[in-house]
């Protein structure tokens, strides 16, 4: 992840050099009149701009799949909201405030990593990290990243994501079939779940195990093609995951 480090004081350019050093190959944004502060707080990795900071968002945007911006949370609102897109191209976007207190994910926080992000500086920062998705904050199954750190693929329109997310974090019950791929997915899961699974998700081992109108929406690993029948009666409310799990 190509990460950029955005701080436009004096004491955000001195936090930032903790951000860079937390964060290997990063980069550090800051005005062109503390190019002297900037050089001491990240020597190797130190850019200085000329100009506002918002001037800097369309090739921050552009160039970088993460922005870790010290600065006001709502400033970095008003910067970036007329450069979104959607959540597939958008950069993770976190905001950390100048005493290291807490890291706020605000964009892309799942698909775009900002989530993640925020915990590991949370870590290195000794921080608080400020998840406000739904399934992050409640310790619960993400559908968009199930299986994700295991080069899992995921197949199912926009609405059925949404569907069966929502499904989930309202503590509907959601069936879980999983006939292939790697079982020891939770632990990892969306960086990481301590607790059991939610009781709410039940799991199976075979899709003809499953009677569909007893769950709300169905999670489903596989190589195999899903049957005709089945397909009918879980239209609009599956989400299939191939798994290609990585070493």
């Amino acid at each position: 992840m190509k990460v950029a480090v955005v701080a436009i004081t004096r004491h955000g350019i001195a936090l930032a050099g903790k951000v860079v050093a937390a964060l290997p190959g990063a980069s550090l944004f800051a005005p062109e009149k503390f190019r002297a502060e900037a050089a001491s707080a990240a020597p190797a990795s130190a850019q200085c701009y000329s100009g506002k900071v918002g001037e800097q968002v369309p090739a921050l945007f552009a160039a970088f799949d993460a922005i870790v911006a010290i600065v006001s949370l709502g400033a970095v609102v008003r910067l970036i909201a007329p450069h979104l897109g959607n959540k597939e191209s958008d950069p993770a976007v976190v905001v950390v405030d100048e005493a290291g207190r807490f890291a706020i994910p605000v964009l892309s926080g799942h698909v775009g990593g900002a989530n993640a992000l925020a915990g590991h500086l949370a870590t290195a920062l000794a921080a608080t990290a400020v998840l406000t998705t739904a399934s992050d904050a409640r310790q619960t199954l993400a559908v968009d990243l199930l299986g994700r750190e295991l080069g899992w693929k995921i197949e199912a329109t926009h609405a059925a994501i949404v569907r069966v997310s929502a499904a989930v974090v309202n503590d509907e019950p959601v069936a879980v079939v999983q006939e292939d791929g790697s079982g020891d997915w939770w632990t990892r899961h969306a960086n990481g779940r301590s607790g059991p699974l939610p009781a709410t998700l039940q799991r199976f081992a075979r899709l003809e195990d499953v009677d569909p109108e007893r769950f709300a929406a169905l999670l489903w690993i596989s190589q195999r093609a899903m049957p005709a029948d089945y397909a009918a009666r879980l239209a609009g409310k599956v989400v299939v995951y191939r798994p290609g799990d990585a070493p």
